[in-house]
């Protein structure tokens, strides 16, 4: 059968599908049983997990006429949860999957979400990482979750609460690029009859490129505190600066050159792109502080330093809270 869905198919059938396509490597024992044995080099193990539910955090169909592929799902929940651990300056080693699937989801569908999981550990650089398991189960939509693990290689952790006052803060990767090509994705005009340079900006928010090699440079550089910008830099700035008893004051000039990458796509839709800077997340960029003098990474920039008292600031005023929040619109 051609359009064969997952009613169609017995749940050890869709397995034998999805398994080839999940490359393991570096298990002691890997998928097909309860479950699966890792090594653990370090003696510690950094643990993440995150979930992405259909039409909260990805829709199969958007204004803008685009259709969410397996792929593309497939990619951004490991995107995501990779990011996750790079947060804490440690390198991935092992993904679990868990996938609830509606009877009425193409087998092809998900296939391609295997094969999307498994570029985006190998094109990401996660060379150290396989996907190990998982699990299977029926319900009304679509629903994945992952699990990842992580080596420290001896390092530290790297946690939010470590930021003094008097030190650096920066970026690591895109700000605002994820945020733009949502706001096309749900944008009522086709997405076909954009620019090429705007379609472009969909694949930020469809395929995130989070920098995985940076969270572990910014540990080797002395980061203070480091985290994953999945909600925004405002709304993440936040709990950064509340975990280390701090304040963190952006640099409005610094943040400026990231917008000023995003005019013509804020012009196309009417938006100030510095909303898109400040209250985008999916790029998976880190924030992170460094001793003032430190020799930032390549791959991060500058964007302000860290005060005292309480709070994110833009050039000492304070800043409107935004940034996405799951129980919130």
């Amino acid at each position: 059968m051609t359009n064969q869905t997952v009613g169609d198919i017995s749940e050890g059938a869709l397995l034998e599908r999805i398994f080839p396509r999940l490359e393991p490597r570096t298990p002691i024992v890997g998928p097909g049983d309860d479950a699966a044995v890792i090594a653990a080099p370090d003696k510690r193990t950094v643990i993440s997990i995150d979930t992405l539910v259909q039409d909260q955090d990805f829709r199969l169909s958007w204004s803008s006429g685009y259709g969410s592929t397996g792929f593309d799902v497939g990619w951004k929940s490991a995107a995501q949860n990779l990011s996750d651990i790079n947060a804490m300056g440690a390198t991935p080693t092992s993904l679990v999957v868990s996938l609830t699937l509606p009877a009425s989801t193409p087998v092809a569908w998900v296939e391609d979400l295997a094969d999307g999981l498994s570029a985006a550990i190998r094109r990401l650089g996660a060379t150290g990482c396989s996907i190990v398991g998982g699990d299977l189960g029926r319900g009304n939509e679509i629903v994945v979750t992952a699990a990842v693990t992580g080596d420290l290689e001896g390092r530290n952790p790297v946690l939010r609460s470590g930021a003094s006052v008097g030190e650096l803060i920066a970026v690591g990767g895109n700000l605002g690029y994820a945020a733009a090509g949502l706001a096309i994705l749900e944008d009522s005009r086709s997405e076909a009859a954009l620019p090429a340079s705007l379609r472009s900006l969909t694949q930020s928010q469809s395929r995130p490129w989070p920098p995985l090699k940076l969270g572990p440079a910014a540990s080797a550089a002395g980061a203070t505190a480091m985290m994953d910008i999945s909600d925004g830099l405002v709304r993440d700035g936040q709990r950064l600066a509340t975990a280390s008893g701090v304040a963190l004051d952006y640099n409005g000039g610094a943040l400026g050159n990231f917008a000023d990458k995003l005019c013509e796509a804020a012009n196309h839709l009417g938006i100030n792109a510095m909303d898109w800077v400040l209250g985008g997340g999916e790029d998976h960029g880190l924030l992170a502080c460094f001793p003032r003098g430190a020799t930032l990474p390549e791959g991060f920039a500058a964007i302000g330093s860290v005060a005292e008292g309480s709070g994110v600031t833009m050039d000492g005023s304070p800043l409107e809270q935004s940034g996405w929040d799951h129980f919130q619109r």
